[in-house]
């Protein structure tokens, strides 16, 4: 599997798995994370896929923005992908990412071909209360103070918070969470929430052309699961549920994401996949 990283572009660092030649898809991670969360995955992709995963503004070792509004991360990436010259796009994205995902086919459905959602709740009346320990990372006034005393055991339980059992979390992943500032962590929330509260994700979707999958873990702890059905209403998507993972399908159930993510072809359609059987 060839690997290189690109320098910052518009902001965010980019690593490039696979051939560059192959049908291009895009990773985005969601808050507080980077794109080391998709390190499971990546090399069944990257044997059939130019894989990119981007560090949006603020998480891994791209730098701090003023603004992580979703619609302006989703130009950020239009750019990125305009610079590259890739047009029908493969882009996925996990949790929060699958906001930006949708955005940036709202803004330029010329470079989307396919949309994958894994874990992306579909309205802000679907989340669920958010884990002890990260109400008291994120809560002032104690959060702020605490924030920069977060320990890796720490970081740790707070992934393994999402997930319906303990998962084994890449040490690079627990680097870039480490370095995320408490700032910008509550500021992309706030985006998140902005964007949600405008309109929802299955509205957004069925105003569009794009085709579009819907992964979704049967035990998720951070959205009501039963909320994924909602995306049958987009008559243009298809939903997968994933028995006994949690919020983290990429961490805890890899090779089948995997999986479902190379059973898409640039048009959405399903296609005999390369990789790991489901």
């Amino acid at each position: 599997m060839s690997q290189y990283d690109t320098d910052l572009s518009h902001g965010m660092h980019v690593v490039h798995d696979g051939p560059p030649q192959a049908p291009p898809i895009l990773l985005i991670h969601g808050s507080g994370a980077s794109g080391a969360s998709w390190g499971p995955v990546v090399p069944a992709l990257a044997e059939h896929r130019h894989v990119l995963r981007v560090d949006l503004p603020g998480c891994g070792r791209s730098p701090a923005t003023e603004s992580y509004d979703v619609p302006r991360q989703a130009a950020r990436l239009a750019a990125l992908l305009d610079d590259l010259g890739l047009r029908s796009v493969t882009v996925v994205g996990h949790s929060s990412g699958g906001y930006v995902a949708t955005a940036l086919a709202e803004r330029r459905p010329d470079l989307v071909g396919t949309i994958a959602l894994v874990s992306t709740g579909p309205a802000l009346d679907a989340l669920l209360p958010q884990p002890m320990i990260l109400r008291l990372l994120l809560a002032p006034p104690f959060g702020p103070l605490l924030w920069p005393r977060r320990t890796d055991a720490m970081l740790r339980k707070g992934i393994d918070a999402t997930a319906a059992r303990p998962v084994d979390v890449p040490a690079d992943m627990i680097e870039d969470v480490r370095g995320i500032s408490c700032r910008s962590f509550r500021t992309v929330l706030r985006g998140n929430t902005a964007y949600l509260a405008e309109r929802g994700v299955p509205e957004r979707l069925a105003a569009l052309a794009v085709p579009v999958l819907v992964v979704f873990g049967a035990s998720d702890p951070r959205w009501e699961p039963s909320s994924a059905h909602r995306y049958e209403s987009v008559p243009h998507a298809r939903l997968e549920i994933l028995p006994g993972v949690g919020h983290l399908p990429p961490l805890e159930a890899p090779e089948a994401t995997a999986g479902l993510l190379l059973g898409l072809d640039a048009r959405g359609v399903d296609v005999p996949a390369a990789g790991p059987e489901t």
